[in-house]
């Protein structure tokens, strides 16, 4: 059975906890590129997951089921 993948907060964790460790400063020059890498990884996986998410979200189906981009009636950003 494959494993799960780790949800958006684990993975902020497990950044969170490189982030900490290379600003420590204390860890072999080799630990310290590896963990750098996972970083990047991570970083990458949680951008995508982001990015994802607010495409999304700027999204709504109508009544016969076409995704359409949301857009607030009357509302104006710019305004």
């Amino acid at each position: 059975m494959a494993e799960a993948q780790p949800t958006f907060e684990k993975n902020l964790e497990a950044l969170n906890a490189i982030v900490t460790n290379l600003e420590q400063g204390d860890i072999p020059l080799e630990q310290a590129l590896t963990e750098f890498q996972k970083g990047v990884t991570l970083s990458k996986t949680l951008q995508d997951t982001l990015t994802n998410a607010e495409k999304t979200l700027t999204k709504m189906m109508t009544e016969d089921g076409t995704e359409v981009p949301f857009e607030a009636e009357g509302t104006d950003v710019n305004d």
